[in-house]
């Protein structure tokens, strides 16, 4: 199960089931959170920073946002609370990025049940529900990360090589704006363009104007315009590895296992040798 309800999670709150709700806001523009955190969250809710939890800017050569290690997040998941067979939601403000992101990231070092919540604190702001402010913590946690190596990890993920390989033999789907993946803006990275034989699918079409991901249905529909099935080699890249992580999601949602390119456009245009295409044609 990939997502979860704001009904549905104030139950298993109400409940007193093993829960631990992390909220992980974060956007291109605005990457720290914890202001608006502190200013209103899900009850219980701990604040989890997807600059440094959820990447590790040590890493040479891997992009904007490289993927910790296993050791740093089973860390930062004691930290936040985490034990072993809980059911971890996140959760975020900005297009599913950031929960995208921790989901893929907690799904890739092996924990098993870690669900999004559909629509984001919008929704659960929309259903009524209660909030708290301030800051808050948890008591330690007592997890233990199955991969330490989350490229290598229990989620399938692809390097440059596997992308570019990807891209001509089957389908690579950029989650960016259509606008960047045809090289008109570059608001980021220092080159603008995309990985040659890709197609762009944005993430944001993947969601409804709520905010929630489309219907199981509609999920397959847009898929399957875009060349992806159950069947043949397929990934998903972005900018940073960030958005991305929606698309692999939505994915998930339909039952089709997605690999990411964690390093994405950023780690493609940083080596000179990478070619790069503009425009429109796509495959």
């Amino acid at each position: 199960m990939t997502l979860v309800s704001p009904a549905e999670l104030a139950g298993l709150l109400d409940s007193g089931a093993k829960v631990r709700v992390l909220d992980v806001r974060w956007a291109l523009a605005e990457p720290d959170g914890r202001a608006a955190f502190e200013a209103g969250h899900i009850p219980g809710a701990v604040y989890v920073d997807l600059e440094t939890e959820l990447s590790d800017h040590s890493v040479p050569g891997r992009g904007r946002h490289p993927l910790p290690s296993g050791d740093a997040l089973e860390a930062a998941l004691r930290s936040w609370g985490v034990d072993a067979g809980d059911t971890v939601v996140v959760y975020d403000d900005w297009n599913r990025a950031g929960s995208s992101r921790a989901w893929w990231v907690l799904r890739a070092a092996g924990l098993d049940d870690v669900r999004i919540l559909d629509g984001g604190l919008a929704g659960w702001r929309a259903a009524g529900l209660a909030e708290e402010s301030g800051s808050a913590s948890a008591p330690a946690g007592s997890i233990t990360v199955e991969h330490r190596n989350l490229e290598a990890g229990a989620l399938p993920s692809l390097t440059a090589e596997q992308a570019a390989r990807i891209a001509a033999e089957g389908v690579l789907l950029d989650a960016r704006a259509p606008e960047r993946f045809r090289g008109e803006v570059e608001p980021v990275d220092p080159v603008a363009g995309h990985i040659p034989g890709a197609a762009n699918l944005p993430s944001t079409a993947l969601l409804n104007a709520d905010g929630t991901f489309l219907a199981p249905d509609e999920l397959r529909a847009a898929f399957a315009a875009s060349g992806i099935s159950e069947a043949g080699a397929t990934g998903t890249y972005c900018g940073s590895g960030v958005t991305a992580s929606v698309v692999v999601a939505a994915a998930a949602i339909t039952g089709v296992d997605l690999a990411l390119f964690p390093g994405s456009w950023s780690q493609w245009c940083s080596n000179p040798e990478n070619p790069v295409e503009t425009g429109s044609a796509q495959g």
